[in-house]
């Protein structure tokens, strides 16, 4: 059986796919990568379906030993991988034969870097999902951080590739400093005008308290209207909530279903990879668009990939 036999996971590692969708009026985080451009478009490099699951790794640190031939892709903000001690470049599709050693560490910035196989990683679905969800301690395996030892099933060869590598109009659109195009709303009119538009003007940072839940961000703070608490609502991917001390976090891949705060603003899709990658310390600056606008992004993006890999 091919397998993937982890020697360092470094400081987290986990297996998670698209996300866990379908159970939210239930209580059960969609969870799922943090940067979900990074893991389909590796995923398409090797020949799976772009939701099939993968390694997440935050901050490198890893290490493995592939368990027969296999194809692989790493993809992430800024990744840095050799294989047998040889660099590799990252966004490409390589191979590697039985007892290759794969080292994936970070560059000059990101957070997250993905290792995509042929086949998909292995483990039960739970939910119809492979992703883990840690706070949950259910999906990938055993509900855990991959720890040194673990071995990891390949499932099956994959199906056909089509290129070897991802061309950089197609990636996330990757910085240090990024400006995130957000929408309005759902509730921005609870938040007075004069902090709303320091809210889009001004330079947030990335604090220590990120996680895969939530990027907490100091910097201008924002002011309510009537009070911080709302009858809860569901929460979406990338929902910017305001509670009553006046600092916006945004919720990401393992956030809870629904939530009792004022949300300011939600970052779009498109724009989800750019905050996944951020760093404490790193900073950010929020743009205003329209629904649109956000669709439009999508829509342009969806076709430039479909174009490049059925080409």
């Amino acid at each position: 059986m091919n397998g993937l036999r982890i020697e360092d996971p470094g400081p987290l590692a986990t297996v998670q796919d698209a996300g866990r969708l379908g159970y939210q009026d239930r209580g059960v985080p969609a969870c799922g990568a943090m940067d979900p451009a990074a893991l389909a478009l590796g995923n398409l490099l090797v020949g799976n379906p772009p939701g099939e699951a993968g390694v997440e790794i935050s901050v490198g640190g890893f290490r493995a030993v592939f368990l027969g031939d296999c194809r692989f892709a790493v993809t992430g903000a800024d990744p840095v991988l050799f294989l047998n001690g040889t660099p590799l470049e990252a966004w490409r599709l390589h191979f590697a034969r039985n007892g290759d050693v794969l080292e994936v560490s970070m560059g000059a910035f990101g957070a997250r870097q993905y290792l995509c196989v042929g086949g998909g990683i292995d483990v039960p679905r739970v939910l119809g999902s492979k992703s883990t969800y840690l706070r949950g301690r259910f999906g990938g395996v055993e509900g855990r951080a991959l720890r040194r030892g673990d071995v990891l099933g390949i499932g099956g060869a994959g199906g056909p590739t089509f290129m070897d590598h991802v061309p950089e109009g197609l990636r996330p659109a990757y910085a240090r400093n990024p400006r995130v195009r957000v929408v309005l709303g759902p509730q921005a009119e609870r938040i007075t005008p004069e902090t709303l538009a320091d809210f889009l003007s001004g330079t947030y940072t990335v604090t220590a308290r990120s996680d895969r839940m939530g990027i907490m961000l100091e910097g201008p703070r924002l002011a309510h209207t009537r009070g911080a608490d709302i009858i809860s609502d569901g929460i979406a991917p990338g929902s910017i909530q305001v509670p009553g001390e006046g600092l916006p976090f945004i919720l990401m891949a393992d956030r809870p279903t629904t939530g009792g705060y004022v949300k300011a603003a939600t970052v779009i899709s498109m724009d989800i990879p750019l905050v996944a990658q951020l760093l404490p310390g790193d900073c950010l600056r929020f743009e205003r668009v329209s629904i649109e606008e956000a669709r439009w992004a999508r829509l342009q993006w969806a076709f430039r990939v479909r174009r490049f890999f059925e080409t």
